[in-house]
């Protein structure tokens, strides 16, 4: 499990046939731990001073951004969480739901506004105001349609993560809040998938 909080953007070393070596400043690092890279749950295979490597499986390739790294691109990088630690972003897996493009980048005072475009089945798990991880980063929807949302990055998150290196036509990856899917699938097998006046009154509503 992760919190969304980046702790060092780190250096693609080498990638090449679903394995990644990553050059970072963090230490602690243990071979067969957890780590969340572009916020997608690796684990570290060889660990040396100053970086370490990671398999990730065909269907990893698939659906998150890696394949498309280059030697020398930046990644977000966060340890897994150790129980001790503060909560401060929100609950991640580091199993990505998917991409999204990055459509639009614009500042806003000292702020910056990323829109991104993403199929249904990424937006279906979206609120107003909910969490979503892009790329590893615990970020908050401002709004959203069905193939678009839009969140507001502050100065600190945009200088000490990758987000300052995006342009608009890159993929990031996403993870929607685990919290809705269980939502979701605690009501499919209770309704048969449908959503009923009884069933609601039922659960308070």
């Amino acid at each position: 499990m992760f919190t969304g909080l980046i702790e060092d953007v780190g250096t693609v070393k080498n990638i090449s046939q679903s394995r990644i070596s990553i050059e970072t400043k963090l230490d602690s690092i243990a071979t067969g731990g957890s780590i969340s890279v572009n916020g997608v749950c690796l684990t570290a295979v060889c660990v040396n001073e100053g970086f370490f490597t990671a398999d990730y499986s065909p269907h990893t390739d698939k659906i998150t951004n890696l394949s498309s790294l280059k030697n020398g691109a930046k990644v977000n990088l966060e340890r897994a969480l150790q129980l001790s630690s503060r909560l401060g972003g929100h609950i991640v897996s580091g199993h990505v739901d998917g991409t999204a493009k990055i459509e639009k980048i614009e500042k806003a005072d000292r702020f910056f506004k990323i829109t991104f475009s993403c199929p249904a089945n990424i937006t279906k798990y979206c609120i107003d105001k909910g969490s979503i991880a892009v790329d590893g980063i615990s970020l908050t929807v401002s709004s959203l349609n069905t193939s678009k949302f839009d969140v507001y990055i502050i100065p600190e998150t945009f200088e000490n993560t990758v987000l300052k290196y995006k342009k608009t036509g890159d993929k990031v990856n996403i993870e929607n809040d685990i919290m809705a899917k269980y939502i979701e699938k605690f009501v499919n097998n209770k309704n048969g998938g449908r959503i009923t006046l009884d069933m609601l009154k039922e659960n308070g509503f």
